[in-house]
């Protein structure tokens, strides 16, 4: 039997998952975008075509469903700029992010403080995700605004050259900063990484934590939960009792 602490909602998963699947595909089709001859030369044309308007489809989900989860869950966004990016440090959540480097190369000789819900420097990580990903929902759609949100070209909306100019300068280079923080994130988050492994199932699963998990990389917040006892079940053999 095994005590497991429910971390996030439906709600969170959800919108983690349909935020991160969008964000791969608007990577791999944003390419198209910066690089148009990468299409011509691999498939022609109307590969190219296709491409482009793909990035401008993924771009829906990717913007309106976490818009959906701020406005169904007002208190949960509150929590999550408030505390979980935008927390007060403590001397544990200093000593953890001097302390990472290390871990990362040797993570079975480096001793890593307790931490909060989010550890310190996930929170920097987090916070620099969501705002790369606000300058380019926000670029993007000057962008796609100005070709017409029509594949026809309808409902136009001029902007100036230098707005053009400075958004598709903007884009591409968050773009190239969300490829980079968001690999980051993948080796951690998805288990790559061997300390994390299993950790998925947080986010793509049911969102539970095993109890030992939780102690191990979320120390005081593991305990906090344990206390309250509200989110915490027992599981044998696959079943919650």
């Amino acid at each position: 039997m095994t005590r497991y602490i429910q971390r996030h909602s439906l709600l969170t998963r959800v919108t983690h998952g349909v935020a991160a699947v969008s964000c791969i595909l608007l990577a791999v089709s944003g390419l198209f975008v910066f690089w148009p001859e990468l299409g011509g030369s691999i498939m022609g044309g109307d590969f190219t075509y296709m491409m482009r308007m793909l990035h401008r489809l993924l771009a829906i989900p990717f913007i309106l469903v976490p818009l959906f989860a701020l406005f169904k869950s007002p208190s949960g966004a509150a929590h999550l700029f408030k505390e979980d990016i935008f927390g007060k440090w403590d001397k544990d959540d200093y000593a953890w992010a001097m302390k990472f480097p290390f871990y990362l190369f040797a993570p079975g000789k480096v001793h890593m403080p307790p931490q909060h819900h989010v550890k310190s420097a996930q929170r920097l990580a987090d916070g620099a995700l969501l705002f790369f990903c606000v300058i380019m929902a926000v670029t993007g759609m000057i962008l796609w605004l100005n070709t017409g949100l029509l594949p026809s070209g309808g409902m136009k909306v001029e902007f100036s050259g230098e707005t053009i100019l400075w958004a598709r300068l903007l884009h591409d280079i968050f773009f190239f900063l969300t490829v980079f923080v968001g690999i980051a994130h993948i080796y951690l988050g998805a288990g790559i990484f061997q300390p994390y492994r299993g950790t998925a199932r947080i986010m793509f699963g049911d969102g539970k934590v095993s109890e030992s998990d939780a102690a191990y990389h979320w120390g005081y917040w593991a305990n906090e939960e344990i206390a309250l006892g509200k989110n915490v079940t027992v599981e044998k053999d696959g079943k919650a009792n």
